[in-house]
């Protein structure tokens, strides 16, 4: 009796940590000062006048359903990134990455927005408008991180319920996003850090649609992206995971996965 009462005050305990942990994420309440401190992460200021001028790095939040998370790479990739970003550019950059979801009237502060893993995303009617009114309103998200025909059906279905008169296009190498800082001769395909183990660049357990990567987008009436879908490609790992593995770090992080998301970030602040 005494166990059976300790086992369920375990799991009251867990669900009652676990709806805190979701309520503070819808919050959108994100510091990453004490997480900086812990992993040794580097932090930098920027000039009191330029306050309101950083770029910040956003991260959406979302609900999924069996596959895929929103908080993949979190938050090492977005402090790395931001990092980098300044130190490769001379973009002011916020060190502090935040959480937001497409919901949030203050996504309307911020020129970029970043989603990975959609193989499993369910959209609410409030975050299918949110997202429609901010990428009319000159927003950009990128989308990162999912392999194969399946999870690129369940996005498809999502993103159509966004934009269900807009065609989702291929861009062409030739397109200036893979040019305008980096001039990248191919489109980049970016492995998990299991590459460092099987040597694939590809998720072979999501099948043979996902050897090929694309670059997809959407785009407003005068052409610019307003979404740009990175598919059968891992960018957040290539930033994450910098510093696991020397080889990966240099064939991946500093060729690929950097350049293409400076190029982004470039195309998304300048258009």
């Amino acid at each position: 009796m005494k166990k059976y009462k300790r086992t369920l005050l375990t799991l009251v305990l867990l669900i009652i940590v676990s709806t805190c942990l979701a309520q503070r994420y819808r919050r959108r309440t994100f510091s990453s000062e004490e997480y900086r401190s812990y992993r040794n992460f580097p932090n930098w200021s920027n000039a009191e006048g330029f306050k309101h001028d950083t770029f910040t790095f956003v991260r959406v939040a979302y609900d999924s359903y069996g596959q895929g998370s929103w908080h993949i790479d979190f938050p090492d990739s977005d402090l790395n990134f931001s990092l980098r970003l300044q130190q490769l550019t001379s973009m002011k950059v916020n060190p502090n990455p935040i959480v937001h979801r497409l919901s949030d009237e203050e996504i309307f502060e911020y020129p970029f927005l970043y989603m990975i893993e959609p193989g499993g995303i369910h959209l609410h009617d409030s975050e299918i408008e949110g997202l429609r009114r901010y990428c009319f309103n000159g927003g950009f998200l990128m989308v990162d991180d999912f392999w194969g025909d399946w999870e690129w059906n369940v996005f498809h279905e999502q993103i159509k319920r966004v934009f269900p008169n807009r065609q989702i296009e291929e861009l062409e190498l030739s397109h200036e996003i893979f040019h305008n800082v980096y001039d990248l001769k191919e489109k980049p395909q970016i492995p998990s850090i299991g590459w460092a183990y099987d040597g694939n660049t590809w998720e072979v357990r999501k099948g043979p649609s996902a050897r090929e990567v694309h670059f997809r987008a959407i785009k407003d009436d005068d052409g610019r992206i307003m979404v740009l879908i990175c598919h059968n490609t891992d960018l957040g790992d290539g930033w994450e995971r910098e510093d696991e593995n020397k080889e990966y770090f240099e064939l991946f992080s500093v060729k690929k996965a950097y350049p293409m998301g400076i190029n982004i970030v470039t195309y998304a602040m300048t258009h």
